[in-house]
């Protein structure tokens, strides 16, 4: 059946559904690449394949040419560049058994429950630590970002692979460990690294007592779409970092709420 037409093309329920798919499927591969150099190829390829959709539209038989040629290499270059991710993604959809995929309904709603369960206990840790290193006047950093990459840092730290607790948070930046002047990187809800030391921002518009820690908390903001949060070493006020801008003097509630949005991937 005949929805409507644009640019000449006759739209129907078929076209929409083909197009509700490609979407869904540009938006998971979007969710794998980015917080790493290749979105910018992946956008790009886009944006490539947009013009040469408009060009062969508008009948320029030269330029339509040109572009059709990048778009086929296109498809090559993707398998090249983002194999890892490709790989990881198509793991990700066979570890699943003929059993496993009759009782799917029913593992969905254990998984959720089980995540959620997940998802209160990282946040109550870490909030009990950040609450313990503000009132001990505990200089910390954190940084949180699921789709770290190992190159984003010349100097990772100490790598940890481990599970995210109150005690290890708080041994981490102990004052007598010799972690404590670097940063916490935590990926997908593990802490990876220890005693990174990350890009310091020299931005004009951060407050002008704001000290090493508080720069590399920003910096590292302003070179990927990590989210950080740090606490004053002099003040024990903790501070929030995202896109090159810092919120400072956070009250405990306004943490939470962050840490349940960066632990939900909602952030």
């Amino acid at each position: 059946m005949l929805l409507f037409k644009i640019f000449g093309y006759q739209l129907q329920w078929i076209n929409i559904i083909d197009i509700t798919l490609v979407l869904i499927l540009v938006y998971q591969f979007y969710r794998r690449v980015r917080g790493s150099l290749g979105l910018n190829i992946f956008f790009g390829m886009i944006l490539i394949y947009i013009l040469y959709k408009l060009v062969k539209w508008l009948q320029l038989t030269v330029l339509s040419e040109i572009l059709g040629a990048f778009v086929s290499a296109g498809v090559i270059a993707m398998l090249v560049v983002f194999q890892p991710e490709i790989r990881k993604f198509l793991l990700s959809l066979g570890d699943i058994s003929i059993s496993e995929k009759l009782h799917l309904p029913f593992q969905l709603n254990i998984s959720k429950r089980q995540k959620t369960k997940e998802e209160d206990r990282l946040v109550s840790e870490m909030l009990s630590a950040l609450d313990n290193l503000s009132k001990t006047k505990t200089g910390a950093l954190l940084v949180f970002n699921n789709h770290f990459k190992l190159h984003d840092l010349t100097n990772p730290g100490v790598a940890l692979h481990a599970l995210v607790s109150e005690k290890l948070l708080e041994s981490i930046f102990n004052k007598h460990s010799p972690l404590h002047d670097g940063a916490v990187i935590i990926v997908n809800n593990r802490i990876i690294f220890a005693g990174s030391v990350l890009p310091v921002s020299d931005s004009p518009d951060l407050p002008p007592r704001a000290g090493l820690r508080h720069r590399s908390a920003v910096g590292i903001t302003e070179h990927s779409d990590a989210v950080t949060l740090v606490v004053s070493e002099e003040t024990g006020n903790i501070s929030y970092a995202k896109n090159g801008k810092i919120r400072t003097n956070l009250p405990l509630v306004e943490v939470k709420q962050l840490l349940t949005e960066i632990v939900t991937d909602r952030i």
